[in-house]
């Protein structure tokens, strides 16, 4: 039987995921519902902070469904689905795919015909996210204990640290993202984004500063990310 990398089979498999996951995050919209109510918080406050969490969840939700149909080129629908529906992270997900495709000397413009490579690529994004399921649960404990005690000495040096670690944590994705801010003007393409979506944040900042919207606070992250997409996906065409 010829290997298809969009077969049934891996689209049942696909569905059966979104739906455990999606029954796992009603669960605990629930859960977290009851006990809200159970120390005593207000319906009105309880809405309002489930709304502004689906209004921040649109962001990502548009970044990851990018990844999928960047993923979906060579990968298929079924895996980046399944990917990107449980681990969410188009940094992780498309620089291991990326580079195990590298490394078989394959080309990601054509879809994989092939099942063992195929098996390998999931294999190596498979087994690259493991230590991100196992240690947390580990080390968790005592980097908060840390963390918390550093910021007890010093708020500010223990802000700088959280700092840090985010900027580390993004850092090895940067360093794709402006790979081939050398090649022209294309490869500058990711700067002007990057600009675009710090201007909607500075705009967003200054209409809650002078004009006291504080409900912005709330949603100009997303605000700019989902600007910054839709920059991206006019000037890329143009550019590209």
């Amino acid at each position: 039987m010829e290997f298809n990398v969009n077969s049934t089979f891996l689209y049942v498999v696909a569905i059966a995921v979104i739906l455990f996951v999606l029954a796992q995050s009603f669960f605990f919209l629930i859960r977290a519902y009851r006990r809200g109510k159970e120390l005593g918080m207000e319906t009105a406050k309880l809405k309002k902070t489930i709304i502004s969490t689906v209004v921040f969840t649109i962001a990502p939700a548009i970044s990851i469904l990018i990844g999928i149909v960047t993923l979906s080129k060579f990968l298929g629908i079924p895996l980046p689905w399944i990917r990107m529906s449980v681990i969410g992270a188009i940094t992780y997900e498309l620089p291991a795919a990326t580079s195990t495709a590298n490394a078989l000397g394959i080309s990601l413009a054509e879809t994989i015909t092939d099942p063992k490579t195929y098996s390998a690529i999931a294999w190596v994004m498979t087994l690259g996210i493991m230590p991100s399921i196992i240690l947390p649960p580990i080390l968790m404990k005592k980097i908060n204990k840390g963390v918390f005690n550093m910021k007890n000495k010093d708020s500010k040096w223990g802000d700088l640290f959280m700092t840090s670690l985010f900027l580390g944590m993004i850092s090895a994705f940067l360093g794709m993202v402006f790979a081939d801010i050398r090649s022209g003007i294309a490869g500058w393409i990711p700067v002007f984004v990057l600009l675009v979506s710090a201007a909607i944040m500075g705009i967003c900042g200054l209409l809650i500063k002078k004009f006291n919207m504080k409900w912005l606070e709330t949603y100009a992250l997303a605000i700019s990310m989902v600007g910054a997409m839709i920059f991206a996906g006019i000037i890329t065409p143009l550019l590209g």
